[in-house]
């Protein structure tokens, strides 16, 4: 424990951030393993001096450093009790690009990813591709040397470090970079100790036979046990010392590091096509790798029946399952690159071909180009879905990355499951085949003490069955505390001593991450499941959280696999104010973390009043994006709802969340009179009392209401089309009347009866200012008034927010019959996107209905369009006038999100947020461009933005019919 005194004064000598409240080192208690530590404090260093003063501070206080970068280490690399060291905030730059030489020079938070994408401007390619190279950082990947699924083509992390500026235990900052045996660094310094302590060591005769005998076989190139002391073996052997080998893999736990220089390679070729044989079992499957590997594949991966089965609950990985045939125990996706296309599919058929003379498989599907990245993204959500088994027993990860030798993975396979079936497990297989890996996982309830003593044992037997065939207990995710306590069974109890000894030479006070490879506890200690055992997290909710075992389980199933930490420029919604700030606690993974902290901690006393709490979820858009895309279906909308209910009963609900909430009633009243509240809403005064952005301008109501206009309205078909019962939110009936007009004139043009009824708002308001009781009540009200029209009408609306809550919120907020009747309807609702792009698919509306005249027409979607329906419905009907060019802006969340964006706190980020994708795309566009944006908050946003107009996808297609 660290007095707070203390950490006040390193706060005053540093550039970066120091955090010590209970509620962020909550946030940083748990990696993406099974481990949970609360850390004495999260540090945000701005540069390589700010670490300095931390190494110097933590050897001083005698506490230790945890090296952290995107938190997505499997094995534990990133729990610790002492200083969180997290620089993905502010040490992500790119320094320098040779692109004669081919190399580039980052800090440890620079993107995997993002990176590619700019060097791909240069042609230049940096390849390790991890399952979480979306989010994955450099230094995290140098100090897990992590690997990824085209391993098999280009190696791993290590194989293209060429230098890196680390700070040592002492504080002195040193360049890492390999040279002659003859080169010795300066005399008197700790880089000059640790040189000749590894040496001497490798003077030894008896010290390298017993690393040439006990280490894994060379074959396998994923081997991440302990240090790497043989490849640095192998180069003293050929004259050369090269440290980064060592460091490499290390976990920060030798060094910190503070920029790294890349080897590149020129990029992949242009085309790639994949083939995924199918088969009845997984001994067939893994034959098949055999065979598969002689054809040099560029990937080759495999996938098990249970990780398809994941996908069955989850609608976009579920739709992602076009390719499979029957019910296949295994498949393997194996990938080849050509940048002449049609060797490419010679190679897939020479494959397919060796494999039916062998008798293996029983489908072979070919996947083209533009359908590969959707089987990727099956396969890399295969944590997150794994993690997120229904029920108590979930697929744990522990043995989950052993490696051996390519032609001993059959047999090595057979004896795992034998090995297995002694526990009456069916253990889950997925991962990196054609490399020997496979990402093995037993399924086990943490809670049950059998299971427990299972969990240890399970990874004993593992560790004594790798070491049998000369394997790696570690392919690509790490030891961390997860295997170092095994690490002496399958390197032997001398190696064990030498890494032992090199840990102390480079960090005699160990205060780098230390109970990491070396000095590990036990493997089952420290589970974040020790503290859930303890309470009771029964929690009386309005909305129903059973489907996922409560609220609390809603939280507590997020595996930290990270995907909310995805930058904007890689496409997605999740999460936009974290793609805003760069900040940990504004994911999703963090206000998950929060609540669960929070509803399982008796020792949070300063957040027992739910403030700290509300604040971390402050920031939450309630965008939706998590809804789909966190594989552990995580819907933060969902639970920031219920919990700012749960804060409400508590704490009561400030006067700008209720008016915020209860706009409609507000607005039925305003309408009497539109000129006079028009002009007073935006006086700055007014502005100031509510907590609105003095520069944000407020929607205008309307000379009458949609209402109003429709009471007059007689629809005019006659024909047996489908019949429309026409939703009139709340948006649209006071501000965007026009639009409503002429959705109601189009759809009678196009000869679909349209009936209205007297529901009320949708309630979305109310939802998202927790006022659930009350959109509860107005949701009972609705169904039962649409519930008669349902059985021969379809529901549509135009404001995505409002109507996709009929599908969303609504059977989740009802009981009993009143949930089964919005059960029903849920199944009839569509946006009038969705509803148009159904009609056009069966024949009913053809572009002969339109005229021809050419029109650019760009999308920015609505974040619940992405998450509960589609966008490139809108695109589809958009395109359907021959005349109409059409794309979509690869933008997430626009920033604005109902009334987030007018409050005054929340100005700043809701631009910074349309910054990122959105507003550059508008701004960029000709003046004859058409902007369309489904969502009113989304064209307001744009309006105070970028000063330019978005309109409506009804806007076009009215000015299009004829």
């Amino acid at each position: 424990m660290i007095a707070i005194d203390v950490l006040k004064s390193l706060q005053s000598k540093l550039k970066g951030e120091v955090y010590w409240d209970d509620m962020h080192k909550a946030i940083y208690a748990t990696d993406a393993s099974v481990y949970r530590k609360i850390p004495a404090a999260v540090i945000h260093p701005r540069d390589a001096d700010d670490i300095k003063l931390v190494v110097a501070f933590a050897t001083q206080h005698h506490t230790s450093i945890i090296p952290r970068t995107a938190g997505t280490s499997l094995a534990g690399q990133c729990v610790g009790e002492g200083i969180v060291l997290d620089t993905s905030r502010y040490m992500n730059r790119i320094l320098e690009i040779n692109t004669d030489e081919k190399w580039v020079r980052v800090q440890p938070g620079v993107v995997r990813d993002q990176l590619n994408q700019i060097l791909a401007k240069e042609n230049l390619f940096f390849p390790p591709e991890t399952a979480t190279a979306s989010r994955a950082m450099i230094g995290g990947m140098v100090g897990n040397n992590s690997c990824g699924a085209n391993s098999i083509v280009y190696g791993s992390t290590r194989d293209y470090v060429t230098a890196l500026n680390v700070i040592l235990s002492d504080g002195t900052e040193v360049v890492i970079q390999p040279h002659a045996l003859n080169v010795k660094p300066a005399h008197n310094t700790l880089l000059h100790h640790v040189t000749n302590t590894l040496l001497h060591e490798l003077e030894s005769g008896e010290i390298c036979h017993e690393i040439r005998t006990e280490y894994p076989k060379k074959s396998i190139h994923r081997r991440n046990t302990g240090y790497a002391v043989d490849l640095v073996l192998d180069g003293v052997e050929q004259g050369l010392f090269d440290l980064t080998k060592l460091i490499c893999g290390s976990e920060g736990t030798l060094a910190i590091t503070t920029e790294i220089t890349l080897r590149l390679v020129d990029p992949p070729p242009r085309h790639s096509v994949m083939i995924c044989p199918h088969f009845a079992s997984i001994d067939d499957c893994m034959a098949a790798v055999l065979i598969v590997m002689r054809h040099a594949p560029y990937t080759c991966e495999m996938m098990d029946r249970v990780i398809l089965q994941c996908t069955e609950g989850h609608e976009v990985f579920r739709q992602y399952k076009f390719f499979v045939v029957g019910d296949p125990a295994a498949l393997l996706m194996i990938e080849f690159r050509d940048d002449d296309v049609g060797i490419a599919r010679n190679k897939i058929k020479a494959v397919e071909q060796d494999l039916r003379m062998a008798g293996l498989g029983y489908a072979y599907p070919m996947i083209a180009q533009q359908d590969i990245k959707k089987i990727w993204d099956l396969r890399r959500a295969g944590l997150g879905l794994l993690a997120n088994m229904e029920g108590d027993k979930k697929a744990i990860e522990c043995i989950e990355d052993t490696a051996v030798a390519l032609e001993d993975l059959p047999e090595y396979i057979k004896a795992f499951t034998k090995m297995m079936d002694g526990y009456g497990q069916k253990p889950l297989y997925y991962a990196h085949a054609g490399a020997g890996e496979l990402h093995l996982r037993p399924v086990l309830n943490m809670h049950d003490v059998d299971d427990r003593k299972a969990f240890r044992s399970i990874c004993i037997e593992s560790a004594k069955l790798v070491k049998k065939f000369g394997g790696s207990l570690s392919g690509e995710h790490g030891d961390g505390r997860l295997r170092g306590e095994l690490i002496p069974l399958v390197l032997g109890q001398k190696n064990y001593e030498l890494l032992k000894r090199i840990k102390a030479a480079w960090d005699p006070k160990n205060i780098f991450n230390p109970g990491k490879i070396v000095d590990a506890p036990k493997l089952d200690e420290d589970i974040r499941h020790d503290h859930e055992i303890k309470h009771d997290h029964t929690i009386d909710t309005v909305l129903d959280f059973d489907g996922v075992g409560g609220f609390y389980q809603a939280a507590s199933r997020c595996s930290g696999s990270a995907d909310c930490r995805k930058p904007a420029s890689l496409g997605g919604t999740m999460c936009p104010s974290f793609m805003a700030t760069q900040d940990e606690k504004d994911t999703t993974r963090a206000r998950a973390n929060a609540l669960r902290e929070f509803y399982s901690r008796q020792d949070l006393a300063s957040i027992q009043d739910m403030e700290e709490v509300k604040e971390i979820l402050d920031l939450c858009l309630s965008c939706k994006g998590c809804h789909n895309e966190c594989p552990s279906n995580v819907d933060m909308t969902l639970l920031k709802s219920e919990f700012m209910h749960q804060y409400r009963l508590k704490n009561g609900l400030a006067l700008r969340s209720r008016l915020f909430g209860e706009i409609d009633r507000i607005n039925q009243w305003a309408s009497r009179v539109p000129k006079l509240s028009n002009w007073g809403q935006n006086l700055k005064a007014v502005k100031l009392l509510l907590g609105i952005h003095t520069n944000r301008s407020l929607p205008k109501l309307h000379a009458y209401t949609l209402r109003q206009w429709t009471s007059q309205f007689k629809s005019t078909s006659s024909t047996d089309k489908q019949k429309i019962l026409f939703f009139i939110d709340e948006f649209t009936n006071h501000y965007d009347v026009l639009l409503g007009i002429k959705a109601i004139k189009f759809l009678d043009k196009l000869g679909y009866q349209i009936h209205f009824t007297d529901h009320k708002s949708s309630g979305r308001a109310l939802l998202s200012k927790g006022m659930l009781p009350e959109a509860q009540k107005l949701a009972s009200h609705n169904v039962n008034v649409i519930l008669p029209w349902i059985n021969d009408h379809v529901l549509v609306g135009l404001e995505p927010s409002a109507i996709l809550s009929f599908k969303d919120e609504y059977p989740k907020l009802l009981r009993g019959k009143d949930r089964d009747h919005a059960t029903d309807i849920a199944h009839r609702t569509y946006t009038i996107e969705e509803f148009l792009y159904r009609e056009i698919q069966s024949g009913q509306i053809t572009s002969e209905l339109f005229d021809n005249t050419p029109r650019e027409i760009i999308i920015h979607g609505h974040c619940h369009q992405k998450a509960l329906s589609n966008v490139n419905h809108s695109s589809f009907v958009l395109g359907l006038p021959s005349g109409h060019m059409v794309s979509t802006i690869a933008s997430g969340c626009c920033g604005m999100a109902g009334s987030f964006g007018y409050e005054a706190e929340h100005y700043d980020l809701s631009m910074k947020i349309g910054e990122l994708v959105l507003f550059p795309a508008v701004r960029q566009a000709n003046d004859h461009v058409r902007i369309v944006a489904a969502g009113t908050s989304c064209r307001h946003q744009i309006a105070d933005g970028t000063k330019k107009q978005a309109i409506h996808p009804i806007d076009i297609l009215w000015e299009a019919i004829l």
